[in-house]
């Protein structure tokens, strides 16, 4: 059942809440994805047949969230995060993102070590803001962006095209992750991409394992998987490696 929390701004935040045993999964959807999406349903009934706490929402302007998709940037969706990880998560938690929620899963668990106990990366396009979107501007969505502040961008995933601000691309720059020498998580990170993913080079888990360090992160990568990952065979393996995550989150000290 969908319930809501209400942020400081007063939107309505969408969340769903499995309860169960710890470490709580919870789930980041994709740019423009929302909780009902194939990953999350097949993690939140794999939690619910081992009897683990599971929760999936709806970053504002996504889903069933109130707020304008259009009005948002990285920082308004991460807050999000953070909201439902201080208000709703009980125990340790273990984020599993998926797309650009790969990306906000690094920046909440930098936020909040003290709860957050592991990560799994699906796809996971960090920084995908300036390197799939700005660096790849045509020359007439530049002139779109220069002069009236945003642009209409058309994708097969997408039904509609969809509104991309200045103020969006902008705002990704503050939250860059693969510019930096290091990232300090002392927890496991294990990152899932398809090397046929034609959106998010393979390659960006790759660097991101070497900023983040390959004793904390390993890298699985899917000769014939694509950006999605939701065939069968890819969520099982997707399950797979949140219960070897949960395994270990048990077995950690303290």
């Amino acid at each position: 059942m969908t319930k809501y929390l209400q942020n400081p701004n007063g939107l309505s935040i969408a969340y769903n809440y499995l309860p169960g045993n710890d470490p709580a999964i919870l789930f980041l959807p994709g740019f423009f994805s929302h909780m009902q999406g194939t990953k999350a349903l097949w993690l939140e009934q794999r939690c619910r047949e081992r009897g683990q706490a599971f929760i999936r929402f709806d970053y504002r302007g996504h889903g069933e969230s109130g707020g304008s998709f259009e009005e948002a940037t990285i920082t308004d969706w991460l807050d999000d995060t953070l909201l439902v990880l201080d208000r709703i998560a009980n125990g340790p938690v273990i984020l599993v993102g998926s797309s650009m929620g790969g990306w906000i899963s690094i920046l909440a668990a930098l936020a909040r070590p003290e709860i957050v106990t592991g990560v799994v990366g699906i796809a996971a396009a960090p920084d995908f803001t300036q390197m799939q979107i700005e660096e790849k501007l045509s020359e007439s969505h530049k002139e779109e962006l220069l002069k009236n502040g945003l642009f209409q961008q058309r994708s097969d995933y997408w039904d509609t095209p969809l509104t991309i601000t200045r103020k969006l691309i902008e705002n990704g720059k503050h939250h860059g992750l693969l510019h930096r020498k290091s990232i300090n998580l002392d927890i496991p990170v294990c990152l899932i991409h398809g090397k046929m993913d034609p959106d998010i080079p393979w390659e960006t888990s790759l660097t991101l394992q070497q900023i983040i360090g390959e004793d904390h992160c390993d890298v699985i990568l899917l000769p014939d998987g694509e950006h999605r990952l939701s065939r069968e065979e890819d969520l099982v393996l997707i399950d797979r490696a949140v219960s070897n995550m949960t395994a270990r989150s048990v077995d950690q000290p303290g």
